[in-house]
């Protein structure tokens, strides 16, 4: 059996002007590398308290309801509207209408997820909420992301308007 030797060596350099003490440890052993092998051994029983632990790679789809559930959520309808434009849910099946707040104070309304005419959409957002709210407000249409923002917070209206819809 060989036995490890440890060496210390001590000394000094310099770092900015300064003597700072500087301590090498070396390790020097001669075993062979045999001695020194981890075994790994596979358990299979056990692997099913780690598979719960994983997280599902997709959200299931909701169940069928007659009618809304009784968190509130209501599914899509079975065909979408025949409408110009098309709103997609969300990864949580849920209706992509967020409320926003910035600068402090600016409230903002964004539906997301919009295919086809987004123009359309604004104008038919445009006159529900002047019928809610009893005056036209100002929206905003971005092509790119297809995205719209309204001024003001209707989230809740607006989804109630999207679910009737068939969304």
């Amino acid at each position: 059996m060989a036995a490890c030797l440890n060496l210390a060596l001590r000394g000094a350099f310099l770092s900015q002007g300064r003597n700072v003490p500087a301590v090498w440890i070396r390790f020097v052993c001669n075993h062979p590398p045999e001695n020194m092998k981890t075994v790994i051994s596979e358990s299979t029983e056990e692997y099913k308290f780690v598979e719960r632990l994983i997280p599902p790679s997709r959200v299931p789809s909701p169940p069928k309801h007659a009618g809304p559930a009784p968190s509130g959520w209501t599914p899509p309808a079975d065909t979408p509207p025949p409408l110009p434009y098309m709103i997609r849910r969300s990864r949580m099946h849920n209706i992509p209408v967020y409320t926003d707040l910035t600068h402090g104070s600016r409230k903002t309304t964004l539906v997301r997820k919009v295919e086809g005419d987004i123009w359309a959409l604004e104008n038919d957002v445009k006159q529900y909420l002047k019928e809610v709210v009893g005056k036209e407000l100002p929206t905003q249409v971005n092509e790119v992301t297809m995205t719209l923002k309204v001024k003001g917070h209707f989230d809740s209206e607006l989804k109630q308007w999207l679910a009737s819809k068939g969304f």
